[in-house]
């Protein structure tokens, strides 16, 4: 959306899909992990052929209906999220975990790349003090909370999956892209620390990946407390906190 807004102000029309809203509706067909439980970090949870297709429709200045996905019920509503059709010089940027995934760029070769995450370590009198992994963690645990539906113990139990599907769906198609951008900021742990504390704490020890958890929290402590009141309404991190002017 950010770099939409900076197309538009240099007079290129821009249109903005999320590639979550081409998520399957959760059922017997969804993904497992080795352990049997739900991949939802699997490509395969997206709805390919049809994001291939509306690649192509758009290439040829065909009209789409992007569908809707409702992460609170894990399944596909019926109702289209928009409608897009490309004319002249206008461009659509598709954003999502798997855009880099050779399933849709080896189709779409002309597609522009970006690879946009947290890419920060802080390290503190010549030491790592927190990883940038666990800067994704606290975005996650924070926004899932607010906006998602999913407790904290839900999220820390989905970690270990999801660090899986990092290296396994993610990291090996980044150097695909034309340009790497780091989005963490230096304000944000700040920011997240008073709820992401608040969650972290809610979750009982014995779960998975609890040691991790035990390791994240004093180190979250260092970082001291901003308000939320003092971000810009326009700033990224609006996205995991909310009150943002932007709309998903």
């Amino acid at each position: 959306m950010k770099i939409a807004e900076a197309l538009e102000k240099r007079g290129v029309r821009t249109y903005y899909i999320g590639m979550d809203d081409y998520f399957k509706t959760v059922d017997h067909n969804t993904p497992r992990t080795p352990e049997g439980e739900l991949d939802l970090e699997s490509p395969l949870c997206l709805d390919m052929d049809l994001l291939n297709r509306h690649f192509t429709q758009l290439a040829n200045k065909e009209r789409i209906y992007v569908p809707k996905y409702e992460f609170s019920r894990r399944m596909r509503i019926q109702a289209p999220s928009k409608s897009i059709r490309l004319s002249g010089e206008e461009m659509v940027i598709f954003e999502g975990i798997h855009a880099l995934n050779s399933m849709i760029t080896d189709k779409h070769p002309e597609a522009f790349k970006l690879y946009i995450s947290a890419r920060s370590d802080v390290e503190f009198q010549g030491r790592l003090v927190f990883k940038r992994t666990w800067f994704r963690l606290v975005r996650r645990m924070v926004r899932d909370y607010k906006f998602r539906g999913s407790d904290p113990q839900e999220t820390m139990s989905m970690w270990g999956n999801v660090r899986r599907g990092e290296l396994s769906y993610i990291s090996p198609f980044k150097d695909k892209a034309n340009f790497r951008f780091d989005t963490s900021f230096a304000y944000e742990l700040p920011v997240f620390n008073h709820t992401a504390t608040k969650l972290f704490q809610s979750v009982p020890e014995g779960i998975e990946r609890f040691d991790e958890l035990r390791r994240v929290l004093p180190a979250l402590q260092m970082f001291g407390h901003i308000s939320e009141d003092l971000v810009a309404d326009d700033a990224l991190i609006r996205e995991f906190i909310g009150g943002g002017i932007y709309e998903y």
